[in-house]
């Protein structure tokens, strides 16, 4: 810890297992005097405590002990260029801690309709009329209205334009050249 500010290195390898203080502690205090300084984890654990203390802590790389230099060497120049190294046999522990974090994602766009309100939204962005669409999907011209309005207030759109606009971007319908 007082070598970083007397040596003022770019990279720090850091072993997470040190007497007196542990590496997650040591990066967590490099990184708040010395931001610009990096850190990686070289540490033979590769359970989620120790990969995602580090990673809390403020480290930009974390490979286990057992990797060949060559991958410390890559490790090194990705962090100096401003990246995230993560040895693979440790990639998949920080993927699942992450999912499990975010849990089920919340629907965003069209995965909030209904299946008939995605194939209302389809018609309507294709410019059919109401009665057109009520005819094709055998509903009555008043549950299409419904359904267009349900559109519109799930998707926060106010005017029949956004609504083609919006079924282009989200690929709902595509535009045919001629």
């Amino acid at each position: 810890m007082n070598l970083t500010g007397d040596l003022k290195p770019s990279v720090v390898v850091m072993d997470i297992g040190m007497p007196d203080m542990n590496g997650i502690e040591a990066t967590r205090q490099i990184v708040a005097s010395h931001p610009d300084v990096k850190v990686i984890a070289l540490s033979m654990h590769s359970d989620k405590r120790f990969v995602g203390g580090m990673l809390k802590a403020g480290a930009s790389g974390y490979l286990l002990k057992d990797c060949a230099f060559g991958e410390l060497a890559n490790a090194i120049r990705a962090v100096t260029e401003g990246q995230t190294y993560l040895s693979p046999q440790v990639t998949h522990v920080v993927v699942q801690g992450y999912v499990r974090q975010v849990g089920p994602s919340a629907p965003v766009g069209a995965d909030v309709l209904t299946g008939r309100e995605r194939e209302v939204l389809q018609l309507l962005a294709e410019g059919k009329s109401t009665k057109d669409i009520a005819a094709l999907l055998k509903l009555s011209a008043r549950t299409v209205e419904t359904h267009r309005q349900q559109i519109m207030n799930k998707l926060n759109i106010h005017k029949a334009a956004e609504l083609v606009k919006y079924a282009i971007r989200e690929g709902v319908i595509t535009l045919n050249d001629p």
